[in-house]
């Protein structure tokens, strides 16, 4: 049983709505939520600090800001594979970070979720997402061997930048961002200026 607003509903009653999608409960353990019908509707389901929550659907510049990054990514490294909203298993969370990027050495040879925190994780802020949700989930990552985590806020034109164990660092104009791998110099204008086709 899962307990909503509380009130104790069948697993049933609580994991599909009459259209397919899933009802946001209280709490959920990282099993349940896995074995969910519709986790990988478009825009995908994640579940931090137990809480089931459906991805915001993203607008044009995500879109294409996530398209080009992740173009940018692959085409200047071999030894990275950039992912976009690739599901990630860090109990007990299941982030789908906008971009992963994991060293080719971790991946496997079977498709699936991927077992661990992406090497570098970087999210794109929609303009009705929560700040702290983001920070968490990248928070949560840091702490399970991503190394590296950006988070774009493409309205504030600035990327916040995690690196390893130091504080965030608040990124703008012709800033060089910290990448992994041997890709050239990229400047938090140059990442914005990927929102343009």
């Amino acid at each position: 049983m899962i307990v909503e607003d509380r009130k104790v509903l069948s697993k049933p009653e609580s994991e599909i709505l009459g259209s397919g999608i899933m009802k946001s409960v209280t709490k959920i353990s990282l099993a349940e939520f896995l074995s969910q019908p519709n986790i990988e509707a478009s825009p995908a389901w994640e579940l931090i600090n137990d809480q089931p929550s459906q991805k915001p659907m993203p607008t044009l510049f995500h879109s294409r800001l996530q398209r080009n990054l992740v173009n940018y990514i692959n085409q200047h490294t071999n030894q990275f594979e950039a992912v976009q909203e690739l599901r990630c298993l860090v109990p007990p969370y299941s982030p789908v970070p906008d971009i992963a990027i994991i060293n080719c050495d971790r991946l496997a040879d079977e498709d699936g979720p991927f077992n661990g925190s992406p090497d570098w994780l970087i999210e794109i802020r929609s303009p009705d997402q929560n700040t702290l949700d983001l920070q968490k989930k990248i928070l949560h990552c840091l702490s399970n061997e991503t190394q590296l985590a950006w988070l774009i806020d493409i309205s504030r034109q600035q990327v916040w930048v995690w690196w390893g164990d130091e504080l965030p660092l608040v990124c703008s104009g012709l800033d060089i961002l910290p990448t992994l791998g041997e890709l050239p110099e990229l400047t938090v204008n140059a990442v914005m200026g990927m929102t343009q086709r």
